[in-house]
């Protein structure tokens, strides 16, 4: 496959990963079409993600003001089979900044469900991470606490399966599908010694997620981020 200009760069710190275990079906209204629900171990997982985008830059230019913001979203994890073989890939079910240029830029260019919030964030490494987002009136919370050093994960843990989906993938079940490349290394991670998430759900994300949310996550941990490189899109080609 002939590489993509880089689009987007960046650097993606202090992720807090918050996974969940959840009934597939859920999930098909947001399948993109080319795109089929990669399984560990026979479960389906969405995760909620906050992290900070720090120093970005777009087609090489940072925009003033737009360089340093929070972000958090909603995920599920996928697989394309490509030409060259399978790509493992992560589905965006909604994203959330505070930059409404942010918001219209993903929207415009990859087709992604990005909204504009109110968010602040409390990052207090080693110790804890928070992310914190107003909904209707009202604050909703992602945090954790750690201890220790970060480390790298095996490849076949959970922990691993979250973080090395390397392709981006938008689109619905019956419309065309855009693909991209995110491109950075394998992270080390502190695993969480506690996790608080206090959220409105059915506000957030619909009703149907609410049975899988409002109970406490399968694992929670804390990557270290790296400097990361998002690659301009192409549409999927579909098998014939």
């Amino acid at each position: 496959m002939e590489t993509q200009r880089r689009f987007l760069t960046a650097d993606w710190r202090h992720l807090l990963m918050l996974n969940y275990p959840v009934d597939p079906a859920i999930l098909t209204p947001y399948l993109p079409r080319g795109t089929e629900i990669d399984y560990f171990q026979g479960t389906a997982f969405v995760s909620l993600v906050g992290f900070r985008f720090l120093n970005t830059r777009v087609l090489g230019v940072p925009i003033p003001f737009h360089r340093d913001f929070d972000e958090i979203n909603l995920r599920f994890y996928v697989r394309h089979q490509s030409a060259g073989g399978w790509r493992r890939g992560v589905v965006f079910i909604k994203e959330i900044v505070p930059r409404w240029m942010v918001t219209c830029v993903a929207r415009n260019v990859y087709g992604e469900n990005y909204v504009t919030r109110t968010m602040r964030s409390e990052i207090a490494i080693p110790e804890s991470v928070n992310y914190s987002w107003r909904c209707r009136g009202r604050w909703n919370l992602l945090g954790a606490t750690i201890a220790g050093e970060p480390m790298l994960m095996p490849r076949d843990s959970e922990e691993s399966f979250i973080t090395e989906h390397y392709w981006g993938y938008a689109g619905t079940p019956s419309g065309p599908t855009m693909e991209y490349q995110v491109e950075h290394p394998r992270w080390r991670l502190w695993r969480a010694t506690s996790s608080n998430v206090d959220i409105d759900a059915a506000s957030e994300y619909t009703a149907a997620f609410v049975p899988f949310l409002d109970r406490p996550p399968s694992s929670a941990f804390v990557a270290e981020g790296s400097a990361i490189v998002v690659r301009r899109g192409t549409p999927v080609v579909q098998s014939p």
